[in-house]
């Protein structure tokens, strides 16, 4: 029987308190007898600023969980991991969009159609498919970065446009739906937990 908090997504602006707040609703469904959790970190540590960003966010999180680094097949890895008494936190879905967008050395237009490796239709598929077959409970947390401006380079166009589409496509399959701004959160869908 599905959980009434199997599948979360924590969504938001950039330091909204979003990567914290589904930290702390982890530690909360853990201590309602949950035995694990793991955090799959989709970002990789390619310069100094990225190495603080992940130092800061390792050191926020309880010493015990356990991390994995998945920068690409995030839905075969959520699959493999996933179980019945365990909670997998995803840090986050919009670095993944960004590590599939750039996966192969690709030279995109500054204006017009922007075509995605093809590994990006199997991957996102996949990573839909996991959330939905997967036993364990899921917290996802992803950037909302379409509430700005229209940018000008087709590629930040297009990387827009997927994380909105990415975005909607998990809140429809999650059950709980959370943004978070300034540290608080508001319930789109399901109870607060």
């Amino acid at each position: 029987m599905k959980s009434a908090h199997r599948t979360s997504l924590i969504f938001g602006g950039a330091r909204s308190g979003k990567s914290a707040f589904a930290e702390r609703l982890a530690s909360r469904l853990l201590s309602d007898g949950k035995q694990e959790v793991l955090y799959l970190a989709t970002a990789s540590a390619g310069d100094a600023e990225m190495k603080e960003r992940i130092a800061h966010h390792r050191a926020r999180r309880p010493v015990h969980w356990g991390t994995l680094e998945q920068s690409l097949e995030l839905g075969a890895t959520i699959m493999a991991h996933s179980r019945a008494d365990n909670i997998i936190l995803v840090d986050c879905l919009t670095v993944w969009l960004s590590n599939l967008l750039f996966s192969e050395a690709t030279d995109f237009p500054e204006v017009g159609h922007i075509t995605p490796p093809p590994q990006f239709a199997v991957q996102r598929q996949a990573l839909l498919d996991a959330l939905v077959q997967t036993p364990g409970q899921i917290i996802l947390v992803s950037n909302e970065v379409g509430m700005g401006i229209v940018p000008m380079g087709a590629v930040s166009r297009w990387f827009v446009d997927e994380a909105g589409r990415l975005n909607q496509a998990v809140a429809a399959i999650a059950d709980n739906v959370v943004w978070v701004a300034a540290g608080l959160p508001l319930y789109f869908k399901g109870q607060p937990c």
